[in-house]
């Protein structure tokens, strides 16, 4: 249906009909109405740079702004100088997350109720402001957001064509399987998916930016990355995990252009994860939260960042799961693609 009819016959059409028949059976609320007035938004992305490679990322209600915030923040600091999968490099990308994530809980919401100041959070100068805070030699004790003027059984994918078209697009329930509703199809059937329950994601404070509102669209974790050099694609990729995206994304970037990595081992290298910040539900930072590090994280450096300060996790399975299409020039000429995927879940990197 969906093929023949395209949108309106899912947000305005039998589907539709189905859908509020099926929560008019169940005591629910959804209506064919709620659905037709659903209008998708064409937005023009953030963009920030890293050592000259041009990052974008979708606004709040995402958190794609933390991505772009992450870098900024890194950026002032020679990561390369400080050494691939050291404590101080390690430290402070941690750092920049806890300082990112304190403004994403503080202002990240739907803008068209609650306007965020994104232009100042994803500045240079906002981010050498928030870069002098973190001690090069001890964990911060605790971080908030700035002063700014006026988790998941996610789906990534990556695809490219032979015109250099390329296409970076993510999709989740959010937990477990969404909201475990199914409705009720034709013939006795069901419709054959579960709907999101990505509301659970909303504030319940008044006053709080991203307080629950009727037609309000909560706060969610989904972002496609990708990144240009001189304004050319360059790499269309995404990891997923809930608040491992913006983590992860900036971990990727930071291999590949700090430390030299191709796609593939920009994915497989150790990643660290940081629990504990605020959330933009209202839940408040834990301390100075705990620093899941992986396996291949060399034993040195953990005894390092135990000394600055860190409480740090076991491997925990929460590191997000890449995938990467890379668009690499070639010195004969014409360009050629490189492909990545990810070696601690199902992925594959398919050419034809």
């Amino acid at each position: 249906l969906i093929a023949e009819g395209g949108r309106d016959a899912f947000y305005d059409g039998v589907i539709a009909d189905h859908i509020e028949r099926y929560f008019k059976r169940i005591g629910g609320w959804m209506t064919r109405a709620d659905l037709a007035a659903h209008r998708t938004e064409w937005v023009e992305p953030l963009m920030t740079t890293y050592r000259g490679v041009e990052v974008y990322s979708l606004g709040p209600n995402t958190q794609g702004l933390s991505t772009n915030q992450i870098l900024n923040i890194c950026e002032q600091f020679d990561l390369k100088a400080m050494g691939f999968q050291s404590a101080a490099s390690i430290h402070v990308q941690a750092e920049a997350k806890r300082l990112a994530f304190e403004d994403r809980a503080r202002y990240f919401a739907d803008e068209r109720f609650a306007k965020a100041p994104t232009a100042w959070l994803n500045s240079k100068a906002y981010a050498a402001e928030r870069a002098k805070l973190i001690n090069p030699s001890r964990v911060m004790d605790r971080v908030f957001p700035g002063d700014a003027p006026t988790q998941g059984d996610t789906t990534y994918f990556s695809v490219a064509d032979s015109d250099g078209m390329m296409v970076s697009w993510i999709q989740s329930n959010y937990r477990g399987m969404g909201g475990g509703l199914v409705a009720d199809g034709p013939d006795g059937g069901t419709l054959g998916f579960m709907f999101q329950n990505r509301g659970e994601l909303f504030a319940l404070t008044d006053g709080h930016p991203n307080v629950y509102a009727p037609g309000k669209r909560p706060f969610h974790t989904i972002i496609p990355g990708f990144a240009c050099k001189d304004g050319e694609p360059w790499l269309a990729y995404g990891v997923m995990g809930g608040g491992m995206q913006p983590q992860g994304q900036a971990q990727i970037i930071i291999n590949m252009v700090d430390y030299g990595l191709d796609p593939q081992e920009a994915g497989d290298s150790p990643r660290w994860q940081h629990y504990g910040s605020s959330e933009p539900t209202g839940q408040p930072a834990e301390g100075v939260g705990k620093l899941h590090l992986e396996s291949g994280v060399p034993e040195a450096t953990k005894q390092q960042l135990t000394a600055m300060g860190w409480d740090l996790g076991p491997p925990d399975g929460g590191f997000g799961g890449y995938q990467n299409v890379m668009k690499q020039i070639n010195e004969q000429g014409r360009w050629t693609y490189g492909a990545a995927t990810e070696m601690r879940k199902d992925g594959n990197a398919l050419a034809y």
